[in-house]
This record gives C-alpha cells, sequence and structure tokens, in this order.
C-alpha cells in the first residue's frame, strides 16, 4: 500500500508548488490548498488559526480514507499546520503515518519576532530578508495585490502561534532544514522531539530556508525512504 503525502502550504504559498513535484514510488502527493490563492483567489480566506487549521483537516479527511497510509508535509508556517493537523487526525482516530516538519522551529517554541503593523514595502523586505527568497507574484502589480494581504495574514497567524497541546503525539517526526538556514537551526529542528513520543529524526539538506524550492528532489527522497522504512 502507497502512502498518501498532504503538503500544507507556507505563508502566502499555494498548493502549485507540490503539485509540480514529480511522482515518487510509493507515495501521492496532494497540495492542500487554502482560500485567497492561485485558483482560490477570489475565495474570502480564514483570518483565525482555527479556521485556517479546520480546512486542512477537512482537506485530509475528504481526500483519504480510513484505511490509507497518510503522511504530512509542511514548510514553515506550512509545518505549524501540519503538526495541528496530526493532532485533529489523532483525536479522530486517524494517526499519520510521519510528520515531516521542514524549516520550523517546533510547535512549543515561540518565534520571538514583533508581528508589528509595517508598511507593504517594509514588510516584502522584512519577508525576503528572513526567508532569502522572493515570491515570484510579489513582482508583478496586479498578482502582488491579491498575494499580499493572504501572506500578511499568515505571517500574522504564524507568528501569533502558540499551541496549547499537553501531550506528546505517536508520530514519527522528520525535522528539516537547508545548512544555510538562518532562520532555523539544527538546534531548532532537533526541538521537535518534545511533540513527539515516536521517533525524531533531523535532516539537512544543502540550500537556504526555501531550499526545496528549486530542487525538491532531494528532498522527495529523504521522504521516500524514510517512508519506505
Amino acid at each position: 500500500m502507497g502512502t498518501l503525502l498532504f503538503a500544507l502550504p507556507y505563508a502566502g504559498g499555494g498548493a502549485s508548488l507540490y503539485r509540480s513535484w514529480p511522482e515518487t514510488t510509493g507515495v501521492r502527493v496532494h497540495g492542500v490548498q487554502l482560500p485567497g490563492r492561485e485558483e482560490l483567489f477570489d475565495e474570502p480566506w480564514p483570518l483565525s488559526m482555527a479556521d485556517t487549521i479546520a480546512r486542512c483537516v477537512r482537506q485530509v479527511v475528504e481526500r483519504s480514507t480510513g484505511d490509507d497510509n497518510v503522511a504530512l508535509f509542511g514548510h514553515s508556517f506550512g509545518a505549524v499546520l501540519a503538526y495541528e493537523v496530526a493532532r485533529h487526525l489523532v483525536a479522530d482516530g486517524r494517526t499519520p503515518v510521519h510528520l515531516f516538519a521542514s524549516g520550523s522551529v517546533d510547535p512549543t517554541t515561540p518565534l520571538g519576532r514583533d508581528p508589528a503593523q509595517l508598511s507593504d514595502t517594509e514588510f516584502v523586505g522584512r519577508v525576503e530578508s528572513l526567508a532569502g527568497y522572493t515570491h515570484p507574484a510579489l513582482a508583478i502589480p496586479d498578482l502582488r495585490e491579491i498575494v499580499l494581504p493572504v501572506l500578511r495574514a499568515d505571517v500574522r497567524m504564524h507568528e501569533t502561534y502558540r499551541t496549547d497541546a499537553e501531550r506528546p503525539l505517536p508520530v514519527p517526526v522528520t525535522a528539516l532544514r537547508g545548512t544555510s538556514d538562518h532562520l532555523v537551526s539544527a538546534d531548532d529542528c532537533a526541538r521537535w522531539a518534545k511533540v513527539t513520543s515516536a521517533v525524531s529524526t533531523v535532516v539537512q539538506l544543502p540550500g537556504g530556508h526555501m531550499y526545496f524550492v528549486d530542487d525538491p528532489q532531494p528532498l522527495l527522497t529523504v521522504i521516500e525512504r524514510t517512508l519506505e522504512s
């Protein structure tokens, strides 16, 4: 039996990146799409973390059965979403087989960044400086008007997020980072062990914070080998 890998978006991101990933033996990738982006750009997006998580959970449940092996992947903001989706699935008796948390501190550690109000230019500059990555749509005025409010909402949710979990998940965790990521350290990744009662592993791959965007194959190889084992 193969595994369904549900990939959660990073701040301001959509599902198209994950849909472009090449097929991997035994793993079917489903990009989770949220309102306000890509083909759902005209739908109002949720402004609360609870609504956002609920939409993610609903997509996972609707696109899988109780007999499917479900794994979760999320990068940065998406890693937090993936963790919260895992919590909901566990509570529903549908425990995922694995959680891949990429480019993120663990959910119990506050980001420690001030989500102060900034002008659009200041905000974009701050995000690009932190992530070392420029969202292509931000360079196109018409698309910028669509993407920027969604990105702001995601960043606000991420920077104010606090978990209320009281017990670790019975789900193995692989925490990943780019070796030159200046936002997330190897120690940050190691602290994901606090949120699981199962095995926790740290994997580092070449690149910066958005290490997998240009070439997802090294990441996909790690995912495939992990799920096979």
